[in-house]
């Protein structure tokens, strides 16, 4: 480690952890049986350092895929606080001199997209696209155009609006009741197409698309007004959609009059090999949420972007005292955000991180089926760059999904390999038996050969 952190006895900061802090997704009763919680001390390049000095490949930026750009970088660090120093905040009602230039740089990225509102969170972000389809609804369809589509298996954030619109029943449990309004669409998962009733051999991908009309024509299309979906499912098992989904989503859309709103949060500033996930599909959004990799954790920032046709229908009359957004994020007037945001995207462009991004994510997922040829219990790998999956079965033939505890220890594995991998967590009954990976964008050869190594001897230990 090079940081600057230079207490030789950094156990009073572990101490200080196992008392106060309260952390996410985990339990905490190991902290009190003896067991140290864990405290990333140092990050530079895709490696980090935990408070035993012990080097870590990350193989899921940062844990929840948003180091897109690496860790240590000082210009992100230098953009930061020239930004904070000169005007670090004032509320959303104003602009700041970052706001503007990144929302500027930001939809040149965008063709079609013409309004950034500037946020905290992913979920915070969702709930406003959310909000303004109610909004919507009532200026437009007397409140009844109201009810939100969400896929099977999606995940859009940890509010209670957001659980609503959540397909991943086993991080939504014990958190309801849920918000009204929120109807589930099937997911489009064609490795599990014989777990869904009628699902097709062939065209797939246009069947599972048709479900959605199905169920806008079982409500009602005069009380549907949007449809939200993640380019590419995450947390639900790195879920890409098959040939034939996306144009018939536009058609459907369209065809009712349904706002469509893609939740970026995760694929979002590079992920997947184009800016954006939506981009590879050719479809055009009416609203696009971000958040992960805006700024890939330099700073805290989110977006909600939309276009004029969205934007106008909160102006439209003056005379009217409601007719406007009354919303407003406090951490949404942050400068720090769009400055990182800024600094982040030229790192991007400068570097040809795009274009890295689509090479490694190829070569990657040609070492994941390789290892799916040694590895009996891998049943499929996909995703989309440098966001890419393996699930893992218990029977090939029967697709039987491994054991949750058995994904959990290859996880676990790696981990003392000092490589970490992530997999679904706490999301899907019975189907927690996809591995995840995310590396930052900046990934090389080397490096994804030591997290698939570490992977394939993961997978003989634990499974044999």
């Amino acid at each position: 480690m090079d940081g600057t952190f230079n207490e030789n006895d950094i156990s009073r900061v572990v101490e200080a952890d196992r008392a106060n802090v309260w952390h996410h997704l985990i339990q905490h009763q190991p902290f009190f049986n003896g067991a140290d919680p864990k405290i990333i001390v140092e990050g530079k390049g895709i490696k980090v350092w935990d408070q035993k000095g012990i080097e870590h490949i990350d193989a899921v930026s940062g844990g929840v895929w948003t180091v897109n750009v690496g860790y240590g970088r000082e210009t992100m660090g230098d953009a930061v606080r020239d930004a904070i120093v000169k005007m670090n905040f004032f509320g959303g009602t104003v602009g700041s001199v970052p706001g503007a230039l990144f929302a500027e740089k930001l939809l040149t990225k965008m063709p079609g997209l013409d309004r950034v509102y500037y946020c905290n969170s992913g979920s915070e972000a969702n709930e406003k696209a959310f909000k303004m389809v109610r909004q919507i609804a009532h200026k437009r369809y007397g409140g009844k155009k109201h009810k939100i589509l969400y896929r099977d298996r999606d995940y859009h954030g940890t509010t209670i609006a957001c659980l609503s619109a959540g397909g991943q029943d086993e991080r939504n449990a014990q958190y309801g009741p849920y918000t009204p309004g929120f109807v589930r669409v099937p997911h489009c998962l064609e490795y599990r197409k014989h777990e869904q009733d009628g699902a097709p051999d062939q065209n797939y991908g246009e069947w599972a698309a048709n479900q959605i009309e199905e169920i806008i024509l079982r409500e009602g299309p005069d009380t549907v007004g949007a449809l939200c979906l993640e380019p590419v499912t995450a947390g639900g098992g790195v879920i890409e959609a098959p040939d034939g989904y996306w144009p018939r989503v536009q058609e459907i859309c369209k065809k009712y009059d349904i706002l469509l709103h893609i939740d970026e949060v995760v694929c979002g500033v590079g992920r997947t090999g184009e800016w954006f996930g939506y981009q590879h599909y050719g479809i055009k959004p009416d609203f696009v949420t971000m958040a992960k990799g805006v700024a890939s954790g330099y700073a805290a920032i989110a977006c909600m972007v939309t276009t004029n046709e969205v934007f106008d229908m909160f102006k439209d009359d003056t005379s009217d005292h409601l007719n406007y957004f009354r919303d407003i994020s406090t951490f949404g007037g942050c400068t720090a955000g769009p400055a990182a945001a800024i600094e982040n995207m030229r790192i991007i462009e400068d570097e040809d991180l795009l274009g890295n991004t689509v090479a490694m994510g190829d070569y990657m997922l040609d070492q994941l089926s390789a290892l799916k040829d040694k590895h009996k219990v891998i049943g499929d790998v996909r995703g989309k760059g440098l966001f890419l999956g393996a699930e893992l079965v218990a029977d090939r033939d029967s697709r039987e999904p491994a054991d949750e505890k058995m994904v959990q220890a290859v996880v676990g594995h790696c981990m003392k390999q000092a490589v970490i991998i992530g997999a679904t967590n706490r999301s899907l009954p019975g189907r927690n038996n996809t591995l995840c990976f995310s590396p930052a964008l900046i990934a090389t050869k080397d490096n994804i050969d030591h997290i698939v190594g570490a992977v394939d001897t993961a997978l003989t230990d634990v499974f044999g």
